[in-house]
């Protein structure tokens, strides 16, 4: 069985991953606040998990792995947009948690599975486990690692002894370097809610601490201990949420008696074109953006996956394109083929950590090779590739930029491997068209003969 090696930020360091059992491994991954559209940094983690679950599938079987990934549908961002739309709550986390549902498929997201449950019960909602929330919140105070004050029920931070050891930060410097809420009814400034009171415009539910609603953190401990058990395989999510959010997960899970999670893995912040994504900058569009502007979902993923998941990713008008280039050359280059097993080598890369690019480069050299077998194997395993070639990539009309660029990334293989038995073939296969070939060391321009429709071309490609 093929060994995966992942980094686990807990220990710092790269580990053989040796799951709790190799018929269910569970994998839990921090899900959207359903008040908005996902934009372009929200679909990195998706992205990121979404291929560690396809390899998991691969490696232990896909009857055999739990995916689950939550909604928060139950925060204050929320509540201010239904006061500011004048729109119910439960219309507005309706809609968008389907519109997340909708983009995340545009761009190649299986949507998660739990072994032996129902479908929906892998995408929980927060507020269908209130119960579970108040239950581990009366545990912890009973256990004197959480007070109610004024309405509210805190944790105690410093009741952890090792708390920050995920964010490798001590309490005090955490204080003194972060913005922390400062509020009459906590015993110390770092510690959190776990539950607030509600009022009459408020949603909430009935606690031993009157109405009110949980606190962001504990929602996901409840519904990880509920749904994959006291302890399991991996917990995800963006870089962002290493602190203050998984770090108080940890605390409040492990003070109420649960292993939780044996490996977290976090995912790097996303730019644009060189800068941080803000609204100020004018740099910031949700993923339905770029869908609504014609960019086909397998484009902004491969643009994903080129990047290592640890490292910065820059989104970049430059990497879009070539995106789109590449991928519409590999698609016409596997259809009509059959889809086998990946190459052992594309599995091997992404079982070391995740080299999503390390597969793409692995990709080119297939094609270079004409290996049509291997490079849809590698299409599929990396989620660039479903049960036929996207409508975009074969609808389009080719012209002769697609050809020179073909023709350009044929040339390039050639010197490197020596082999030029396919830029002899297409050279040969545009001359049979009339079309004139120019190499040098500038690159290749193609001229085609007077009225020329770009028929032909496909043939080439």
């Amino acid at each position: 069985m093929t060994t995966i090696r992942l980094h686990n930020t807990r220990t710092r360091k790269r580990e053989d991953f040796v799951p709790i059992s190799a018929d269910d491994v569970r994998m839990y991954v921090c899900g959207p606040t359903v008040y908005d559209r996902a934009h372009i940094g929200n679909a990195r983690p998706v992205i990121v998990f979404d291929v560690l679950y396809r390899l998991l599938r691969h490696v232990y079987g896909p009857d055999h792995v739990s995916y689950v990934r939550n909604f928060t549908d139950v925060d204050d961002k929320i509540n201010a947009r239904a006061a500011e739309s004048g729109r119910s709550i439960g219309e507005i986390t309706a809609e968008t948690t389907r519109w997340f549902l909708q983009d995340m498929a545009a761009v190649g997201a299986l949507e998660p599975s739990l072994k032996g449950a129902e479908h929906d019960r892998a995408m929980p909602r927060a507020t269908a486990y209130i119960e579970e929330m108040i239950a581990m919140i009366q545990d912890l105070v009973s256990k004197d690692h959480a007070y109610a004050a004024e309405g509210h029920v805190l944790f105690r931070v410093r009741s952890y002894d090792a708390y920050g050891a995920l964010s490798g930060r001590s309490v005090d410097d955490m204080i003194a370097g972060a913005r922390v809420e400062v509020a009459p009814y906590k015993e110390d400034p770092m510690d959190f809610v776990l539950w607030k009171p509600s009022d009459a415009d408020t949603p909430g539910w009935d606690s031993p601490w009157g109405r009110g609603r949980p606190g962001w953190h504990i929602e996901c401990s409840a519904m990880a201990e509920a749904l994959l058990g006291d302890t399991f395989d991996i917990h995800g999510g963006g870089n962002d949420l290493t602190f203050p959010h998984h770090e108080n997960e940890i605390a409040q899970s492990k003070c109420a008696g649960h292993g939780f999670a044996n490996v977290w893995m976090h995912n790097e912040m996303l730019q644009v074109e060189g800068r941080k994504m803000s609204k100020s900058l004018g740099n910031f569009f949700t993923v339905r953006d770029l869908l609504d502007q014609g960019v086909p979902g397998e484009v902004i993923r491969f643009v994903f996956l080129s990047t290592h998941y640890r490292k910065p990713m820059d989104w970049t008008d430059k990497k879009r394109e070539e995106a789109e280039r590449v991928l519409r050359k590999w698609y016409t280059q596997v259809a009509g083929g059959e889809t086998t097993a990946p190459p052992a080598e594309a599995v091997d890369l992404l079982a070391d950590d995740l080299n999503s690019h390390g597969v793409l480069t692995l990709c080119h050299r297939l094609s270079g090779e004409n290996d049509v077998a291997g490079l849809r194997g590698a299409l599929v395993l990396l989620g660039l590739l479903g049960d036929k070639i996207p409508d975009w990539a074969v609808e389009q009309a080719y012209d002769l930029s697609d050809v020179e660029a073909f023709l350009s990334d044929a040339r390039v293989t050639a010197m490197e491997t020596k082999d030029f038995a396919e830029v002899d073939r297409i050279k040969t296969a545009l001359t049979a068209l009339g079309i004139e070939v120019q190499m040098s060391k500038d690159g290749v321009k193609l001229k085609a003969p007077p009225g020329f429709d770009g028929t032909g071309l496909e043939g080439v490609l």
